[in-house]
């Protein structure tokens, strides 16, 4: 699904991340650990092709294609979508008007809104005044609008209330599965896979996500590079037990 070959990324010239390589596998959830200003973040901008973020070497390609140097909604257009941890405020554009836009025209949006309490808002500016966990469903209902094959989700579990995490953990691990009830040309359809087809990377610093979101496998961050990856349970625990500077001695260092 996903290749990083030896990027690295710069912003106003200083480098943020430094030769990565990571490979992401159809159907796989990767949890990114790391401390602040590590370069998370960083690089889930990159992906997703914003100007600000300067790659200076390497490759990034989806499914087969090299996406290095395509435009944001060309990479949107080819199945990736992202679930931003600060949204800006946009004054003049609904949720409900954003959500017509980037969905499927037949589909029926309207259960899954009210799935995820979103009906209060649907028609107030995009992220006007909205609380975190407002904030947090109305960018996972846009997320499910545009249906993509690559979901990279930064810190979905930041600001939001215990009741909302659960919540949002749930219904991310329902589109990853393709297990939503959407309806479609006037009939109700449940999305189901035996087989996951949908690939996640998902930023978390508390790890409460992975709570409702099974990950297959962790990665570690520190200063720009990857310094361990892992079971993510067994990582979570050692960053929790002893700090990010135990996952330097990580003996499945990349």
């Amino acid at each position: 699904m996903l290749k990083i070959n030896n990027l690295t990324v710069e912003i106003e010239n200083q480098k943020i991340l430094k030769n990565i390589n990571i490979d992401i596998k159809t159907g796989e959830i990767v949890a990114l650990f790391g401390p602040n200003g590590s370069g998370k973040t960083t690089l889930l901008m990159a992906l997703m092709g914003y100007d600000k973020y300067d790659i200076t070497e390497g490759k990034i390609f989806f499914k087969g294609k090299d996406i290095t140097n395509l435009s944001i909604d060309e990479r949107v257009k080819m199945g990736i979508g992202m679930m931003f941890q600060r949204p800006p405020v946009v004054k003049g554009v609904t949720v409900n008007d954003l959500i017509n836009l980037a969905g499927d025209v037949e589909t029926d949006y309207s259960q899954l809104s009210n799935q995820l309490n979103a009906d209060a808002f649907l028609n107030r500016y995009l992220n006007d005044g909205f609380s975190g966990g407002e904030i947090k469903r109305s960018e996972l209902l846009q997320l499910i609008s545009l249906q993509p094959d690559l979901l990279l989700l930064d810190e979905p579990e930041s600001g939001v209330d215990v009741e909302n995490v659960e919540l949002i953990g749930r219904t991310i691990n329902d589109l990853l599965h393709e297990n939503l009830i959407i309806e479609k040309n006037g009939l109700t359809q449940k999305q189901r896979h035996e087989k996951r087809k949908r690939s996640g990377f998902i930023i978390t610093h508390t790890g409460h996500i992975l709570e409702y979101v099974n990950a297959d496998r962790a990665i570690v961050f520190i200063d720009g590079h990857i310094v361990c990856k892992g079971n993510p349970g067994e990582v979570l625990n050692m960053i929790k037990e002893n700090g990010f500077e135990e996952c330097k001695k990580c003996d499945q260092r990349v």
